[in-house]
């Protein structure tokens, strides 16, 4: 097989695949990326098992034939290249690829293109396209949510929620909740949840963010999720568990609400968050008539101070959070003001924006 390929051209696709592949794997193969030539038309496959990547590049020069190489090693070399340069592959040698620009010229070991695994999948429960910006704005709304490593598995991922005329997320790590959600015109089935794995989930946001509009297609059955355009193919296993019911956690009772400046409040916790427990990030907000003051100590017994004007009336209330978890949430909204729902100190806080009712965050307190 020879392929002649100019650099970017080629390092595009490599960027998506490489990004699933595992530095370490029990299976030598996995760390390869797959590649296959016909009729001038080239398919690039990475996969770690549990997620999988397929790009294809049409009329490209090549001779048909298909081999499996280190994919990192075959990424940075294509990436060390300069730009415009152009990028020959010919794997006659048994068990080897040379790579080769100009003056410069690699040996690579290759393994048998039919050992390499695949994810074969054929029967899918629902489908529909939605606008490839919209989905990378959702995952975007609620992935900073999820858990890492839990050992409640089934919280180390995003919950897909699809029901007739609407795609939510949510995700939580036990102490916040993330839940947004966008209309799709095309989702005609009976509600469907399915959660899908954090790794999985940071991919097809990588490659659903980068250059590129129109629409996209999903397609969900029990245990795998795909999302493809006409040069990609994204597919994953999802966490076989039960996402937990978050309507109950989301509280109905806020009596006591405040919109404030968004910049404004971020640059308050910002500072205070400057002298907080470096262990607990801890913040003490109190809300009380004309003023919202955000307070922080540490163990070495310094403190911070820092107030806002705001336009509230009500009784007084102060309850202690998570700073980044307040700032995550502030920061993903993108929206000039932004609401505060609050009750007392053992309830959980809305964060909203006041003219936008499909993303909510929940964070909950913390004792100072």
């Amino acid at each position: 097989m020879k392929i002649s390929i100019k650099k970017e051209t080629l390092l595009k696709p490599l960027t998506y695949v490489v990004g699933v592949v595992e530095k370490r794997q029990t299976l030598p193969i996995l760390g390869n990326v797959f590649i296959k030539s016909v009729s001038n038309h080239l398919t690039i496959i990475g996969t770690d098992l549990e997620t999988e990547i397929t790009t294809f590049l049409n009329k490209v020069e090549s001779e048909d034939g298909e081999i499996t190489v280190g994919a990192r090693k075959l990424f940075d070399i294509v990436r060390s290249m300069p730009d415009g340069a152009i990028i020959n592959l010919d794997a006659k040698r048994e068990n080897k690829v040379i790579v080769s620009s100009g003056r410069t010229r690699f040996t690579l070991q290759t393994l048998p293109a039919k050992d390499f695994p695949r994810l074969e999948v054929n029967d899918w429960d629902s489908e529909f396209k939605v606008s490839r910006s919209d989905l990378s704005g959702l995952l975007g709304a609620t992935q900073f949510a999820m858990a890492q490593q839990d050992v409640r598995y089934f919280l180390n991922g995003l919950l897909f929620e699809a029901e007739p005329g609407i795609l939510r997320t949510v995700a939580t790590d036990g102490h916040r909740l993330a839940r947004s959600e966008i209309a799709v015109s095309g989702i005609e089935t009976a509600e469907v949840q399915r959660i899908v794995p954090r790794k999985a989930v940071l991919e097809m946001q990588r490659f659903l963010s980068s250059e590129g509009g129109g629409d996209v297609n999903v397609q969900i059955n029990a245990n795998h999720i795909s999302v493809s355009t006409d040069q990609l193919i994204f597919q994953s296993k999802l966490i076989d568990g039960r996402f937990p019911d978050y309507n109950s956690v989301i509280p109905s009772n806020l009596s006591k609400h405040v919109e404030v400046k968004c910049s404004e409040f971020i640059n308050v916790l910002v500072r205070a968050a400057i002298l907080s427990n470096e262990k607990f990030k801890g913040v003490s907000l109190l809300l009380e008539p004309g003023l919202l003051k955000v307070s922080s100590n540490n163990p070495e017994q310094e403190q911070a101070n820092d107030e806002m004007v705001v336009d509230y009336t009500g009784e007084s209330v102060e309850v202690g959070f998570n700073v980044n978890y307040i700032l995550d949430a502030l920061r993903n909204l993108e929206t000039d003001m932004v609401v505060l729902g609050l009750q007392d100190s053992n309830t959980s806080c809305t964060i909203k924006s006041p003219n936008i009712e499909t993303t909510l965050y929940l964070i909950m307190p913390m004792r100072l």
